[in-house]
Formats: structure tokens, sequence, C-alpha cells
């Protein structure tokens, strides 16, 4: 088979065929893969019937993995599923739906919100990769907004206002907005707040995005009134219909996207129901600036 990618809408996102990622892969295989993230920023694997362990393996072949410590509330033994996995489902311990009054369920309804996966950490994501194991019957499509797109469509006096500009990220700042007000002292200092460019560089292609997420709370240097209206002004301008995937999941889907290169969300679906999403997360390589030393 010869991997192809086929593209299935008018900015970005590709198609995979023609590979099985379930096996291991020839440097072939994973440079094809790596040649169309660079050039679609989403690419949609269907029918690929894996393991936790198999999605783990396809996932190496393009970075470490990240540690997923410090990306939610959940406590240590009562995750589902193991190390190297991120549990993107609906579902406790017990597997079965998390009850709708419980604080892992408030908190994990944050990524219905835009968002890039670890802006909140110093070193964010590159790559994240989802596969869909039991799929929900009403709604849970996942939308994903095309950063490099959204920043080419800025005027000039917008670029030039954004290009220097250093927000701050943190989980407390995408919960906050929901309501989720309350934190122990220990989630304080796990969330604090980091710092990241609003512009970024692709390494290879050398596109520029815009690097926006429900996690920016603040931009350095700014009000903070000031800064969340540009903010949502940005987000509002880079979730225009034009620049918006929206992937309708069947069963064992896996979709694959560059984190320094879209933002994405989880929409509204019947809770009642079991939805199993496990994602792996390639991690990044470097900060995107430098950061403050704690206090």
């Amino acid at each position: 088979m010869t991997v192809s990618v086929r593209q299935i809408h008018p900015v970005f996102v590709g198609e995979v065929s023609g590979i099985d990622i379930s096996t291991p892969l020839t440097p072939d295989e994973v440079a094809a893969v790596e040649a169309g993230m660079d050039r679609y920023a989403v690419l949609v694997f269907h029918d690929q019937k894996l393991t936790d362990e198999q999605q783990m393996a396809f996932s190496r072949n393009f970075g470490r993995l990240e540690d997923a410590r410090g990306g939610n509330i959940t406590r240590p033994e009562d995750k589902r599923l193991q190390a190297g996995m991120n549990d993107v489902s609906n579902l406790g311990k017990d597997g079965r739906p998390l009850a709708l009054d419980s604080r892992e369920r408030a908190f994990n309804l944050g990524n219905m919100l835009w968002h890039s996966d670890s802006s909140f950490r110093p070193v964010p994501a590159k790559y994240s990769l989802l596969s869909a194991r039991v799929v929900n019957p009403v709604g849970g499509n996942t939308e994903f907004a095309d950063m490099r797109a959204a920043y080419d469509a800025l005027d000039a006096a917008t670029r030039a206002q954004v290009e220097p500009l250093i927000c701050e990220h943190s989980l407390m700042y995408s919960r906050g907005s929901l309501g989720m007000l309350d934190y122990s002292d220990e989630e304080r200092a796990m969330f604090r707040p980091v710092r990241q460019r609003l512009v970024r560089t692709h390494p290879v292609s050398g596109r520029k995005s815009l690097y926006l997420s429900s996690h920016a709370g603040a931009i350095v240097g700014m009000p903070v009134a000031e800064a969340r209206i540009l903010l949502k002004d940005l987000t509002e301008h880079a979730t225009q219909p034009a620049f918006v995937y929206a992937h309708r999941w069947r069963t064992w889907d896996l979709v694959m996207w560059d984190n320094r290169q879209m933002m994405h969300r989880a929409r509204r679906y019947d809770e009642t129901q079991p939805r199993d999403m496990r994602r792996t997360t390639v991690a990044g390589e470097a900060p995107t600036t430098a950061q403050v030393a704690a206090a």
C-alpha cells in the first residue's frame, strides 16, 4: 500500500488512506504522515482498530509522549486509563458516565471551549491523536480551526499589533470562564499561568499562525479587560466558518492534529450515554518564549 492524502476541506484537513497504523510503520510512511501534518495540520484516519499500546506506539513515531500530569483534576487513583493515555471521555473509572454534578465533569466541560492542547504548559504540545472507541449517538463532533488561515486573513495593522505580544495561559482561565473558581492550593500551584507567544512560526513550512486558546486570559503589559477583548475578537475572527472543519466521528476513527497550528473544541452531546475517546499527545520541543521564574 502507498500512503495517500486527500484534502477534504477548502483550507486544510487531509483524509489518509493506504496505511495501517496499528502496525509498525516504515520510515517512508512516517515521513508521509509528517509531510501531511506540515501541509494539512489535521489528518483523518478511518477504520483504525487500535489498542492503547498500538496508539501510543504510533504516536511515538513523531516524538516523545507528553506526561499527562498537571492537565486535569482527576486523582491518580481515579484514572481510568494507563500512563501515556489522556482520557477525553465522559466516563469514570467504573466505565459509566460521570455524574452530572461531579467536579470532574464540570472541569471536562472546558474541552467544549476553543483551545490548543497543553498551551497551559511551559512547553506546549506538538501533536494530539484522538481515537474514537465508543461514539456518542447524539452530537459530540470535534471542530478544528486553522490558525494559519486566520493569521493570513488579518489586516496589516492587526498583524503588526499582535506580532510582539505574549499571553498568559492557565487552565484556571478556561475553567474560570465557565464559573469554576474554587481550587485547592495544590491545584493553583499546578495551574500557575505560563507565557506563550501570540504569533507562532511553523518550523518546517515557515507559515505564521495565531496561537489562541480559551486557556489564554491575559496579555503581558496590557490591562486585563483590554487583553480579553482583544483575545475574544481574535478568537471570533479565527473561528469563522471558512476556517473551521467539523469532524463527525465514526467508531475507530483516529484524528491527528498539530496544536501549533490549530485550535479545536468538542461539541455538546448526550452525556447520559457513553463517549469513549482516548488521546495521546506528542510533546513539544521548546517553549515559545521565556518563562518568569517562580516566586
